[in-house]
C-alpha cells in the first residue's frame, strides 16, 4: 500500500500555518478536484479524498495537535495512536459535509450549518376588492402579522450587555460527527447539534423581550398599490416585505391573492366585460336605440332592425384595462328579445292586424261569459 502523503504537503501549507491558511489552501484545491465538477475521473475523486482527510484533521485543533505529534500513526489503531482511523474507507465520510462548510453548499451538501445568514420565510396574505377597484386600481392598506428583528437585544436573543456564547459539544459548527462500525466498514454521520440546535451559539442569559429568540412577532400595517386590470385569484408581491432574516440574512417576501367582489350587472373575461340585456321587441324588429351601462357612465347604442334574441354586440374599449399593457378589453352586449306578458287592448288590436297581414292565425280574445 502506498504511504500516506504528509497532511501539509497535501494542502500545500507550511505546518505553522494558520487555521484560517488552512481553509484558504481547502477552497482553492478543491476547486480543482471536487467530483461535482470531474463527474467520472477516478484521479480526481482520489485527489479529493486525499484533500477532504487532510482537511478534517488540521482543521481540527486536537487532531492537529495529535498529528503534529505522532504523525499518520495518530489514527492507526493498529500502531495504538487511540485515536482511531476515521478514514477507513470512501464511505467513512461525505463530501457534501466538508465541501457545504466552506461553500456554503454550493455542491449540494447535504448538511450545512445554520451559522451563516438565513434569509426570513415569505408571509401571504388575502385581499378583497370590488369590482370597480379590480378594474381601475386602488391603493389598500393591509395588516400584516410577521416576525421582526428584537430590538431590545438586536436579533442576537441575549440580555442585552451579554452575546451569545460558543456551544462547547459541537465547538460552534452546529453539527456533531458519530462514527460507527459495521460489517461494510465505518461510517460517520452528521447531525444537528441538539445542544445548541444547529445554530452553533448558546444563549446563557436570555433577552426578556423576545425569550431568547432574537425576533418577536408584530403587526406591520403596508400600504399595497393594486395596479389596474388586476383579475381574482391573482398574486401581487412586494419583495422584502416578509418576515425578518437570521443573522443579518434578508427579508422574506410578502405575497398577496386577491378575491374580487361580483358585480350586479357584469360579468368579466379576461380584460372584456359580458352584460346581459333585456329589449323590446319592437325594437329588435323595428331597430332603435337603446342606452348601454358600462363602469364608468352610461352610452347610446343604435339596435339594428331584424336583431335576434340573443345576439352580441362588440362595444370597442369599453372592457376594463389590460394589466400592465395598453388599451382596454371590450363589453360585449348580449341582448335578450323581452316579450310581454300582458299588453293593452289598443296593442292587440295592432298585433292582431299585424298577425293578418302576415297571415298568422291568432288566438282570438275570449268573450266574458255570464258568470264572469
Amino acid at each position: 500500500m502506498a504511504e500516506k502523503r504528509d497532511y501539509y504537503e497535501v494542502l500545500g501549507v507550511a505546518k505553522d500555518a494558520s487555521d484560517a491558511d488552512i481553509k484558504s489552501a481547502f477552497r482553492k484545491k478543491a476547486k480543482t478536484c471536487h467530483p461535482d465538477l470531474h463527474p467520472g475521473d477516478a484521479a480526481k475523486e482520489a485527489e479529493f479524498k486525499e484533500l477532504n482527510e487532510a482537511y478534517e484533521v488540521l482543521s481540527d485543533a486536537d487532531k492537529r495537535a495529535k498529528y503534529d505529534q505522532f504523525g499518520h500513526a495518530a489514527f492507526d489503531p493498529t500502531m495504538g495512536g487511540g485515536g482511531g482511523n476515521p478514514f477507513t474507507g470512501a464511505e467513512d465520510f461525505g463530501f457534501g459535509d466538508i465541501f457545504s462548510t466552506i461553500f456554503g453548499g454550493g455542491f449540494g451538501g447535504s448538511s450545512a450549518t445554520r451559522n451563516g445568514p438565513v434569509a426570513g420565510d415569505d408571509v401571504h396574505a388575502n385581499l378583497t376588492l370590488t369590482f370597480e377597484e379590480a378594474a381601475f386600481g386602488c391603493e389598500k392598506e393591509i395588516v400584516v402579522p410577521r416576525e421582526e428583528i428584537c430590538e431590545t437585544c438586536g436579533g442576537t436573543g441575549a440580555k442585552p450587555g451579554t452575546k451569545p456564547q460558543r456551544c462547547a459539544t459541537c465547538g460552534g459548527t452546529g453539527q456533531v460527527r458519530q462514527q460507527s462500525q459495521s460489517i461494510l466498514g465505518s461510517f460517520v454521520t452528521t447531525r444537528p447539534c441538539s445542544a445548541c440546535r444547529g445554530t452553533g451559539q448558546v444563549i446563557t442569559e436570555p433577552c426578556a423581550t423576545c425569550r431568547g429568540a432574537g425576533r418577536v412577532r408584530q403587526h406591520k400595517r403596508l400600504t399595497v398599490r393594486v395596479p389596474a386590470g388586476i383579475n381574482d385569484g391573482q398574486t401581487l408581491s412586494k419583495r422584502g416585505e416578509g418576515e425578518a432574516g437570521y443573522k443579518g440574512g434578508p427579508r422574506g417576501n410578502l405575497y398577496i391573492t386577491i378575491t374580487v367582489r361580483p358585480h350586479s350587472q357584469f360579468e368579466r373575461r379576461g380584460a372584456d366585460l359580458l352584460l346581459s340585456m333585456n329589449i323590446p321587441y319592437t325594437v329588435a324588429v323595428l331597430g332603435g336605440e337603446i342606452v348601454v351601462p358600462t363602469l364608468e357612465k352610461e352610452i347610446k347604442y343604435t339596435i339594428p332592425a331584424g336583431t335576434q334574441n340573443g345576439t352580441t354586440f362588440r362595444l370597442k374599449e369599453q372592457g376594463v384595462q389590460r394589466l400592465q399593457a395598453n388599451g382596454k378589453g371590450d363589453l360585449l352586449v348580449t341582448v335578450n328579445v323581452e316579450i310581454p306578458k300582458r299588453i293593452s287592448d289598443k296593442e292587440r288590436s295592432l298585433l292582431e292586424q299585424l298577425a293578418q297581414l302576415q297571415g298568422v292565425a291568432t288566438v282570438q280574445k275570449r268573450k266574458k261569459g255570464l258568470f264572469k
